[in-house]
């Protein structure tokens, strides 16, 4: 993706609840950090928690960082690491938007906002809606029980996702093999 001049987007999903020096905090700052050093455009909520932690690992590293907000939400401005900021009126165009610009989706632990967000792209992909080539990367093991349970119910579903268990093999995942 990024190896060949051409900036990718990668929307990162997690918890807006994890605050500097908590375990995933750190995971996304890292995140964020290594994307941007890899030539990755970031786009996410724009707000608190792992959205905060991957801006501002992105723009340690002199990355670009799209923020995508929701005046439903009235938290007012995105954080300050936000380069450009996107305001959508509703929690279903703020995601409708983030999925339509990520050329790659990786998530990262979270609450049911991030459940959401996953369901949403990987059921765009599974059905196939979203470009077999938009990967869906999950970070780490807390999404594993999910993945474990799928097959049960969609046998199928399972291949349309990725996981990584650190950063650093996520980036890697994002590269096209060959």
């Amino acid at each position: 993706m990024a190896k060949n001049n051409v900036t990718k987007i990668v929307t990162v999903f997690g918890t807006s609840k994890a605050k500097p020096g908590d375990s995933v905090f750190e995971l996304a700052e890292s995140l964020g950090r290594l994307l941007a050093e890899n030539g990755f455009t970031i786009a996410n909520g724009g707000y608190g928690g792992t959205m905060l932690a991957a801006a501002k690992g992105a723009a340690g590293a002199g990355g670009k960082v799209i923020g995508v907000t929701c005046t439903a939400f009235k938290r007012g401005k995105a954080n300050e690491f936000v380069t450009d900021e996107i305001s959508t009126d509703s929690l279903e165009e703020r995601l409708a938007k983030l999925i339509e610009l990520g050329d790659a989706y990786v998530v990262l632990p979270g609450g049911t906002g991030t459940l959401l967000e996953l369901a949403d792209v990987w059921e765009h992909k599974n059905k196939g809606f979203a470009n077999a080539d938009k990967p869906i990367i999950l970070v780490g093991a807390f999404w594993q029980p999910l993945l474990a349970m799928m097959p049960a119910a969609d046998a199928d579903s399972v291949l349309h996702v990725e996981c990584a268990e650190t950063v650093e093999t996520a980036v890697e995942l994002l590269y096209p093999s060959g």
